[in-house]
């Protein structure tokens, strides 16, 4: 589940390896193009860690919670 704080909503997200990982990262990377709002994110091997805030904002807006939702629906299917 995602967590909310005043620098975001984050969450982790764990694969069985790299390749998962990234794959899922690219996945996530098209949406971000399809909503035109982009994440703040990080991977280490079998994990991707994602923050969403909107910067312009400085705060967590509906923008965030709707691609926090498309996210995971990527992961549904996990």
């Amino acid at each position: 589940m995602w967590s909310k704080d005043e620098s975001g909503l984050h969450r982790n997200f764990k694969f069985k390896d790299f390749a998962t990982a990234w794959a899922f990262m690219n996945q996530v990377a098209q949406l971000a193009e399809l909503h035109d709002h982009h994440p703040d994110w990080s991977n280490s091997y079998n994990t991707v860690s994602i923050t969403l805030i909107s910067h312009d904002k400085k705060q967590v807006t509906d923008r965030d919670y709707q691609l926090a939702e498309a996210i995971d629906k990527l992961t549904k299917h996990e």
